[in-house]
């Protein structure tokens, strides 16, 4: 059953290509939605898969990309929106 999950990660997570990493993953698990910068330098994605997939995107959100430090992780189950593909939002 298709899922979707609003996450937001804290820590050093903007400039050092989380977002672009995140893309990566999302597309190599074939994840559909969104990333997205905040002002409070926070990162933001939303994704829709399956439950067992998107365990898997957590987990590599935990870490994420290799120069980011994250420090805190934040997940919330929303409303499906069927996102058709995974972008990078500016």
């Amino acid at each position: 059953m298709l899922k979707n999950l609003q996450i937001k990660v804290s820590g050093r997570v903007q400039g050092v290509g989380f977002r672009y990493f995140a893309k990566c993953q999302a597309e190599k698990l074939n994840i559909k939605g969104f990333v997205q910068n905040q002002t409070d330098d926070s990162v933001y994605l939303e994704v829709e898969q399956e439950s067992a997939v998107l365990d898997k995107f957590i987990a590599w959100c935990k870490n994420g990309s290799p120069w980011s430090k994250v420090k805190s992780i934040d997940v919330k189950v929303g409303e499906v929106k069927n996102h058709s593909q995974f972008i990078i939002e500016v």
